[in-house]
């Protein structure tokens, strides 16, 4: 029986640790810390209130995945929101996006008539690509440098896919991939709360202005998952995202997959070109036949492989690695729900239940990136607020609730420590709430605050990056995490990767985890091909 080693616990460790332990290998999950999950666990933060920690709300779990692991079965639900977004407005207003395509015009025409026509028409724009996007997500990248005969016939098979396109899907595609949100979004609307509603997504921990080449594809990014059938959907896990790990957790019991906790590996052993196993920090060695890695790339190919086994361009290469987001995350325990100055928030409450998007314009979005370029964090944050207890009871005492805030824009890299600033960078965020919702800062009972370094530090996230790595052009399909390694494939023998690194890239969707397994069977079956050899 052969012998798998996986680093990291997190979502994608666990999907690929139950595909691998299913075809029949011998599975070892190592976790270093205490809890399995990676950053989706859910976590008490103050007495009584609990609430996801880091990732916060589900859409790309893809649903392949949630069958092959029985997910359902192991306890998980995922409930919806009854409208998509909510956007309260300075003026005493308020934009809501509804998911109904009749509802939704009927909003946009109270701020522009023209707008509301425009949107079946961005809306068959986007779809047509994402369509497209969603068939890719499944696929194994061809390999575009050392090409074998496999990595040709799937180049021939994506060629063939997008000439089944029409010439404007492969323009939008073109777009979507190159352009910023901010120019495609100006290109089709005119009024500010649609656009900031709809661009949202374009800055996501993406530590760019929306009118940033490429931020497009963020967008884009965001719109790829489905969720009970929805597609482009954002939903909930109730008892928060670490109800997806504890569901993997269980299915990985049933398989025997032997998951250890407060296990950090320190360096992946080699011989001849060909791993051999992991030693822990604490001096224990454990061989393997294969190994894969969960984490940061960056992390792999720079602490856990000892640098005279990789070529001196592969090196370079994870030198310049962009990890590049900009997320500051909080969770706080409430005596009570916000109060928006909303006129038109007689809504029973619907508009507390979706995600409430603190940022009424692509220009306060694209003014926060300024201002933490300068400053190190935005003056004026841009925050996406959900209150998960609202549909939820699980998570706080009766009557109470938690406010999940994932804020953004805060330089992961500023000169000065996050240590000395994050509480003040806190009260700000408190603060930009309460313009909104007057009692917010008085109900606040407590909270948990996670600064770009924190979430380095916890995650083994380097810059916060929660892609584990910037979702631009040259770090995407193939060429992620590197041209030649989009196979999931490490220039080592036996050394595969299977982490948000590859591709599709980030958030919990399981895919990497999926698509790694299913390359490491192939390998199994048909002898094992090397990195430099495809």
């Amino acid at each position: 029986m052969q012998k798998a080693v996986i680093i990291g616990a997190g979502h994608n460790g666990l999907v690929c640790g139950c595909y691998l332990a299913r075809a029949g290998m011998a599975v070892t999950l190592l976790e270093r810390c205490h809890l399995a999950g990676g950053s989706a666990i859910t976590d008490e933060f103050h007495p009584g209130f609990r609430n996801s920690v880091a990732s916060y709300t589900v859409s790309l779990l893809h649903p392949k995945v949630i069958r092959d692991l029985h997910l359902s079965d192991h306890g998980l639900r995922i409930i919806t929101r009854p409208i998509s977004n909510y956007l309260p407005l300075a003026d005493g207003d308020g934009f809501l996006l509804h998911p109904d395509p009749a509802k939704a015009q009927h909003e946009l025409a109270r701020f522009s008539k023209k707008d509301a026509s425009q949107l079946p028409v961005y809306s068959k724009m986007l779809d047509s690509v994402v369509e497209l996007m969603r068939g890719i997500m499944l696929q194994t990248p061809p390999a575009l440098a050392n090409a074998g005969v496999g990595d040709i016939l799937g180049t021939l098979k994506l060629a063939l896919q997008l000439r089944k396109r029409s010439l404007p899907e492969r323009q939008s595609l073109l777009n979507l991939f190159t352009k910023s949100a901010g120019e495609i979004l100006d290109g089709f609307f005119e009024s500010d709360p649609i656009k900031a509603a709809l661009g949202f997504d374009s800055i996501v921990g993406n530590f760019a202005s929306p009118y940033t080449p490429g931020s497009a594809y963020v967008l884009l990014h965001h719109l790829l998952g489905e969720t009970n059938g929805r597609k482009g959907s954002w939903r909930h896990a109730v008892g928060g995202m670490g109800s997806i790990t504890q569901a993997m957790l269980r299915e990985a019991e049933e398989l025997a997959v032997d998951v250890r906790t407060n296990s950090s590996v320190t360096r992946i052993k080699i011989d001849h070109g060909r791993v051999q196993g992991v030693v822990l920090e604490d001096g224990t060695e454990i061989a393997a036949d294969i190994v894969v890695s969960s984490v940061n790339p960056q992390i792999l190919f720079l602490q856990l492989i000892e640098a005279d086994q990789l070529d001196p361009t592969v090196l370079t290469h994870f030198n310049r690695y962009q990890n590049c987001s900009d997320s500051f995350r909080m969770n706080v325990a409430l005596a009570e729900l916000p109060r928006f100055r909303d006129n038109h928030a007689t809504r029973d409450s619907e508009h507390l239940q979706t995600g409430i998007i603190l940022a009424p314009s692509l220009r306060y979005m694209d003014e926060a990136h300024m201002s933490a370029k300068q400053n190190g964090w935005s003056e004026r944050p841009i925050i996406e607020m959900l209150i998960p207890s609202t549909i939820d009871d699980s998570l706080a005492p009766a009557g109470q609730h938690v406010a999940s805030l994932f804020c953004q824009h805060f330089d992961p890299y500023m000169s000065d420590n996050w240590d000395n600033c994050k509480e003040q960078v806190a009260d700000l965020i408190i603060d930009t709430v309460n313009e909104y919702a007057p009692n917010f800062r008085d109900r606040v009972l407590g909270r948990m605050v996670l600064s770009p370094l924190d979430l380095e530090r916890q995650f083994s996230l380097p810059g916060g990056d929660i892609s584990h790595g910037r979702l631009s052009l040259d770090q995407l399909f193939s060429a992620r995490p590197m041209l030649g390694m989009g196979s999931y494939r490490s220039p080592i023998n036996s050394l595969y990767m299977c982490g948000a690194g590859t591709h599709p890239g980030g958030g919990v969707s399981g895919i990497p985890g999926h698509n790694a397994a299913r390359e490491i069977l192939s390998d199994g079956k048909s002898g094992f091909t090397s990195w430099t050899d495809r």
